[in-house]
């Protein structure tokens, strides 16, 4: 019989274990938001939320139903650009990170 894990379980106890994970989460889900792969973005960012500050504290610290902010990063979730900059603001803080957007040439 083959041992295995749940990748949510892997994705939480890896960011718990080192916050250089979580910030990398956070990045990728910025990258691909500004390069126009929402749908994996969001699902990036459900994950990150999920095994760092869960949905009840995000949902306190962006005064936003926490079924709302499911569904809003789910694959198929639409959330205005107002309430994903509340997202990020709150990962960015309770991560200590800071987000920066550059253009390069293609």
């Amino acid at each position: 019989m083959a041992l295995t894990r749940s990748y949510k379980q892997t994705v939480i106890e890896r960011a718990e274990r080192d916050p250089a994970f979580a910030q990398a989460l956070l990045d990728e889900a910025a990258t691909l938001f500004l390069n126009g792969e929402p749908e994996i973005a969001r699902v990036i960012l459900r994950d990150l939320v999920n095994a760092t500050i869960g949905f009840e504290q995000l949902a306190a610290l962006t005064s936003k139903p926490s079924k709302s902010l499911h569904r809003m990063l789910t694959p198929a979730g639409n959330p205005s650009m107002d309430n994903l900059a509340s997202i990020f603001q709150v990962m960015r803080e309770c991560l200590n990170v800071s987000l920066e957007a550059k253009s390069v040439a293609a």
